[in-house]
């Protein structure tokens, strides 16, 4: 039976969810949604929130290729939102990550992958 590409990337999501705590992140939330954009995954390690995409590729350097700077804009958006609800998270260092998924490998985490302009 073949995955659809949403059930693949669910499954994704719940194995970078898993990786991230094995690295002693709390989960914030998962699949965050407003009407600028969706976070896949919001987790906190110390003074940092990360607002984590999931890309689930055949390659890594595919997953990489996959976000566009239009998608960037959309995550930021989301982010704006979530620490506007979320003002106890005002004095925490925020940043962008990315998790790679590639068939039969771990995730690859990239921490401040990018900055919003």
């Amino acid at each position: 039976m073949k995955r659809t590409s949403y059930q693949t990337g669910l499954l994704a999501e719940s194995l970078c969810r898993f990786a991230l705590r094995l690295k002693c992140y709390r989960i914030v939330a998962s699949r965050y949604k407003t009407p600028r954009g969706e976070i896949d995954i919001i987790a906190l390690r110390g003074n940092s929130v990360a607002m984590v995409e999931v890309k689930a590729r055949g390659t890594e350097r595919e997953a990489i290729e996959s976000i566009l700077p239009r998608q960037q804009e959309r995550l930021h958006a989301a982010a704006l939102d979530f620490l506007a609800r979320h003002p106890h998270f005002a004095n925490h260092d925020v940043r962008f990550d990315v998790m790679l998924v590639a068939p039969r490998r771990w995730p690859v985490h990239i921490r401040d992958a990018w900055r919003p302009n």
